[in-house]
């Protein structure tokens, strides 16, 4: 698949079907077409990169022609909660935003005592699946990016378990405009993320384009809500409880990795690998921390969020991570419609697959 065949973007019977998955099939699936069949190997090919172009976002925009290309994807997102999306050809589907990524494996982990509900509650533990990406075209370090982790948690432990499980995901990201920093390290993820539009310079188009998408589709493009965390494994008599605000951060003590002009995904790499040995033999970690005192200020254009009161709460742990084809076309998160009351589902702006407010 190149970058003019896009797949089955919109809502499918694929995603209609969908039932829940098994860790193990998504785990098995993103690992089975890795750009590079051994990371840092001298012969491994470079890692390929997509291009988000504002041609492929517009594409069926204009009227009496096919359908926005971009928006049937925005409903998708918000409709499926399919975890994988193999398509009628087995090719999977073509990312318009965020298409070069790398995935994680590992344990999602609450330690401190919390008021939350679900998967936010103290002695929590779950499957989680990663995807580590950025927005746009550029990968490298000392270049405008806005980094970004998508999760889905899967409500066990059993890297076997054999019953089909419906997952929770949640979404992160750096500045939707854009950010400087050149080491993961250094990057705040936040579902709640500032936007300095300007950042994105020629990119600008496709980041308006985005919001309007969004804002036609469901409601408050530059936020996503965390109830699903919150509900899943949660008894249908208790309460939703949910935090605003979730940011992950790198651990203090994670090692920094050093390299002129690096791809990010060698970067995370190279925290759990050592090149040409596909053995792990390090961890990359991330703290959990949750708040519910914020304030949002500006325009969409140019919206600043200040959120105080952070409390550190569990952590992530990834201990496998690869570039692959089926990372980048295949696996799939859902992002949840937006809920005027994140504890309510009844406030929610889509229902059966069509907003109605």
């Amino acid at each position: 698949m190149n970058n003019t065949q896009y797949g089955s973007v919109e809502l499918t019977d694929e995603d209609r079907n969908y039932n829940g998955s098994l860790y193990l099939e998504v785990r098995n699936a993103i690992f089975a077409n890795p750009y590079q069949k051994l990371w840092g190997a001298e012969d491994a090919p470079p890692l390929p990169i997509y291009e988000v172009s504002l041609a492929s976002v517009l594409g069926g925009i204009l009227p009496f022609g096919k359908p926005w290309r971009f928006f049937q994807s925005v409903e998708r997102t918000v409709d499926s909660d399919a975890d994988l999306r193999w398509g009628n050809d087995g090719k999977g589907f073509r990312r318009l935003l965020h298409p070069n990524g790398i995935c994680l494996t590992g344990l999602w982990e609450i330690t401190e005592e919390t008021d939350y509900s679900g998967y936010f509650k103290k002695g929590s533990k779950a499957l989680i699946v990663g995807r580590y990406s950025t927005c746009c075209t550029d990968t490298r370090r000392g270049h405008i990016r806005s980094l970004s982790l998508a999760g889905k948690l899967y409500p066990t432990t059993d890297v076997r378990h054999m019953e089909p499980l419906r997952t929770a995901s949640f979404f992160t990201q750096q500045d939707l405009g854009g950010d400087f920093s050149d080491f993961i390290n250094d990057a705040e993820l936040r579902n709640t993320p500032d936007t300095r539009s300007w950042r994105r310079g020629s990119g600008l188009p496709v980041f308006l384009l985005e919001g309007a998408a969004f804002l036609r589709a469901d409601k408050e493009p530059s936020q996503r809500q965390l109830y699903e965390i919150a509900e899943l494994g949660k008894p249908e008599d208790e309460a939703t409880c949910t935090p605003e605000f979730m940011r992950l951060t790198v651990v203090p003590e994670q090692p920094r990795i050093e390299g002129e002009v690096l791809d990010y995904r060698d970067e995370i790499m190279a925290q759990i690998y050592d090149k040409g040995d596909p053995r792990p033999k390090r961890k990359l970690s991330f703290n959990i921390d949750v708040s519910d005192t914020g304030e949002t200020k500006g325009t969409p254009v140019f919206e600043r969020r200040i959120i105080s009161d952070w409390h550190t709460i569990g952590k992530i742990t990834f201990t496998e991570a690869v570039a692959s084809y089926n990372g980048d076309f295949v696996l799939h998160y859902n992002h949840p419609t937006w809920r005027d009351d994140r504890n309510d589902p009844s406030t929610a702006t889509r229902v059966g697959g069509r907003k109605i407010r």
